[in-house]
């Protein structure tokens, strides 16, 4: 298994969660969180089978630390909880770069742009990330 192989994975997971953060309300009241929306049963498998075949794929290579936020990655998705699929996954990423830094594994440059691009894509899920809001809020 290559780093290559690692962020193929990741990216049908953040592409996932992307598809299913674009059909919740953009506004949710912290009293009123929608426990009923949750990702289709496709969606579901879809995820599943990714972090499935990474799990046996990764045995035995430097990256097996990465299938247990893999696992809790896909275990919030299950039940709809988006952020908590989104912070295993930008946890995954950070755990990827201190492999590297660490010489434990090799990420080229089109590895590099990736990892940053997916970190982007993660970020834009979460909460106040949304720069069409900047400065809101600040007054005049």
């Amino acid at each position: 298994m290559q780093t290559a192989d690692v962020l193929d994975a990741m990216g049908g997971l953040v592409a996932q969660l992307k598809m299913y953060a674009a059909k919740l309300p953009p506004i949710v009241h912290l009293l009123a969180v929608p426990t009923g929306v949750k990702p289709k049963f496709e969606a579901v498998e879809e995820y599943e089978e990714i972090v499935s075949r990474f799990r046996s794929q990764s045995a035995g290579t430097p990256y097996k630390g990465l299938n247990e936020l893999f696992v809790e990655s896909l275990e919030a998705f299950e039940v709809g909880r988006l952020l908590g699929s989104v912070q295993p996954l930008l946890s995954a990423l950070d755990q990827l770069e201190l492999m590297q830094r660490d010489k434990e594994i090799d990420i080229g440059r089109s590895d590099e742009k990736r990892t940053g691009e997916y970190r982007s894509a993660l970020n834009k899920i979460l909460p106040g990330n949304k720069p069409e809001l900047d400065g809101a809020g600040r007054g005049m």
